[in-house]
């Protein structure tokens, strides 16, 4: 058996499992309110993965002009075990991704924040200034009746 050839298959083939992780890590998903999309961010959220989500939300936006509205869900964020330097590493990347999905004219919303990251990002002292709320549906509510709609007409 030929190792050198072995070894430079298996490192194409990484490569290759890389790119997948990275496609379907940041899932982007149209809503039912019109030129909106849900983004879901599950698991690990530091700022390796934060750069991932900004990066394929502006490919995802560059190629569809229509979205004027992103909504983040962290219900499924594994933000429980953040300590003081983490929450300012998260408010620094959230503020980032709002600043820039801003400058794309796109309305950034955030939920699914659990009450214990709540409490610990307000005891920690630091200041976040963007559109949130409870969950999801809450969200949509919202969306759909600034645009003169309920989820009953759905």
């Amino acid at each position: 058996m030929d190792y050198e050839k072995e070894i430079e298959r298996l490192k194409a083939r990484i490569v290759e499992c890389e790119q997948i992780i990275k496609e379907t890590s940041v899932p982007i998903i149209s809503s039912i309110v019109e030129n909106t999309i849900l983004v879901p961010v599950v698991g690990y959220a530091g700022s390796e993965r934060f750069e991932l989500i900004r990066s394929r939300v502006l490919e995802y936006l560059d190629k569809n002009r229509h979205v004027n509205c992103a909504v983040f869900d962290f219900t499924g964020a594994d933000l429980d075990k953040a300590k003081d330097a983490q929450l300012n590493v998260l408010a620094i990347e959230l503020d980032m991704l709002n600043s820039t999905l801003k400058l794309m004219g796109v309305r950034p919303i955030s939920v699914g924040f659990n009450p214990h990251i709540v409490r610990e990002i307000v005891s920690a002292g630091i200041q976040m200034d963007f559109e949130s709320y409870i969950n999801f549906r809450t969200a949509l509510k919202v969306l759909l009746k600034e645009e003169g709609r309920s989820l009953s007409t759905i």
